[in-house]
């Protein structure tokens, strides 16, 4: 028997394996027939392909061990929780479902006497960070996935720097994949000042594909435990727009006052004892905000990962879209959502509800475009307008319904954000904040380019079949 044949049984054994491995693993019926298909109809690639992305080869493991800490720091943190935020009425009879499913599948408290503020890009959010920062009197947590070395990147180090040399208690967990200039130029003087970095799950050569799968995206920063950061914007000075010639970047991000600061605290925590050897207990100094009145917004934290029993972050949108009664608005970097949201979407659109849906008119990646696009016509043939945005790229992740309900954060609506990245994603139950996101989104459709239903499904099949190719790719995208 000759090499070319041995070579050629070789590979259809691994091949075999390979598939049944897929068939065992993989839990969604649409990513299981994709990898399958992939593996099958290109040959070695495909394979090696999903040995890179596709295999779990540390998560059950590793989060398992994770699940049962962040559970027990969870339990010895509600203790800090006033009784006031346990027995208050909720306010929003729409959406108390909703709420209820977060209480259950999280332990995410809805919390009330809250204060929020409506930040649209670096230009709002950076100085209220700054100004926030620089009032710290205890403790400022910060995690990131991107954290550039820039102007605003060097400002914010600087400032953190000077807090922690007044000995304010400064944490900083950065992603390691998502920001490698913190690691190569400023973490060591960032140690020396007295500031205690950490990043989340160190990239290594050998583990470089299975570890780009498990990114922590989350945007949070929690200063003296009243006062809380989430949202789109990463640290870069990119978001700021201040370079007329740079690509404009429209995004969206959160400022919170009060005990809805509780939940995003207790995800700092879980992973800053999943990140470093120094383990964080709940203590009242880290829950100031517990005890004071500051607005009267009341909101939820929505957090989910690979350490995540259940997909909450993915179920607290589908509910959302159940409970729409009106309007659903949609704004979205990157459109890939899976057969639930794209179901949801289609049968709230069917049944009389507004769905409009902003995405970029040019995406970041073209493989990410296609498969996007591929969506398109389903979305078009229920009803659901769609919007390309033109001005530069929108990143923001923002949903609002029926003019009371907010839903601002990190998780894109994509695979990669529902199942394998930590996001997080604040839920606000506030008609005044709904309607300032209403007005926002509103604005910046002035900027797009709404989607012509007719001319769209007139498209060459030469112009489609790169979309419809790609789609077979989207659930591990």
């Amino acid at each position: 028997m000759n090499g070319f044949w041995i070579g050629s049984i070789i590979y259809i054994v691994v091949l075999f394996f390979v598939c049944v491995r897929i068939l065992y693993e993989t839990h969604s019926t649409t990513k299981t027939l994709a990898y399958l298909l992939f593996c099958v109809f290109i040959p070695f690639i495909g394979i090696m392909f999903y040995l890179a992305f596709g295999v779990n080869y540390w998560k059950t493991k590793l989060y398992a061990a994770k699940l049962t800490e962040d559970d027990q720091l969870l339990r010895e943190m509600d203790e800090h929780l006033p009784k006031k935020d346990r027995n208050q009425n909720f306010p929003d009879a729409d959406n108390d479902e909703l709420a209820a499913m977060l209480v259950t599948s999280l332990k995410s408290p809805v919390t009330f006497n809250n204060k929020v503020k409506l930040l649209i890009n670096g230009e709002e959010k950076f100085p209220e960070v700054v100004d926030a920062i620089r009032n710290a009197r205890h403790h400022i947590h910060l995690e990131y996935y991107i954290y550039e070395q820039d102007t605003i990147g060097g400002q914010l180090i600087e400032l953190l720097i000077c807090k922690a040399k007044e000995g304010v208690e400064v944490r900083f967990i950065y992603d390691d994949f998502g920001s490698p200039s913190i690691k190569k130029k400023v973490e060591k003087k960032m140690t020396e000042a007295g500031i205690q970095v950490h990043p989340f799950s160190k990239v290594h050569f050998y583990l470089l594909a299975n570890r780009i799968n498990y990114r922590n995206h989350r945007k949070i920063i929690v200063i003296d435990g009243q006062t809380g950061f989430v949202g789109g914007i990463n640290v870069s000075d990119k978001y700021i727009n201040n370079d007329p010639k740079a690509r404009y970047w429209r995004d969206t991000h959160l400022r919170i006052d009060g005990s809805g600061v509780f939940y995003l605290q207790y995800l700092f925590m879980a992973d800053w004892n999943f990140c470093c050897d120094e383990k964080l207990r709940p203590a009242e100094k880290y829950f100031v905000g517990q005890v004071a009145t500051f607005g009267s917004a009341v909101l939820q934290i929505a957090g989910s990962g690979p350490d995540s029993t259940q997909p909450s972050i993915l179920f607290s949108i589908l509910q959302a879209i159940y409970l729409a009664k009106v309007e659903i608005l949609i704004t979205t970097p990157y459109f890939i959502p899976g057969d639930s949201i794209m179901d949801a979407l289609r049968i709230a659109a069917l049944s009389g509800i507004s769905v409009k849906l902003l995405v970029p008119g040019k995406y970041d990646s073209k493989l990410v475009n296609s498969a996007s696009r591929a969506n398109y016509n389903e979305m078009l043939q229920a009803g659901v307008e769609i919007f390309l945005y033109q001005k530069g790229f929108v990143h923001a992740k923002t949903i609002v319904t029926d003019s009371k309900l907010s839903i601002i954060g990190t998780s894109n609506m994509d695979h990669r954000s529902f199942q394998l990245n930590f996001e997080v994603n604040a839920i606000v139950y506030n008609e005044d904040l709904a309607i300032q996101l209403r007005n926002v989104f509103f604005k910046d459709l002035a900027h797009t380019e709404k989607l012509d239903a007719t001319i769209w499904y007139k498209r060459s099949f030469m112009q489609q079949l790169p979309e419809k190719l790609s789609r077979l790719l989207s659930p591990a995208l």
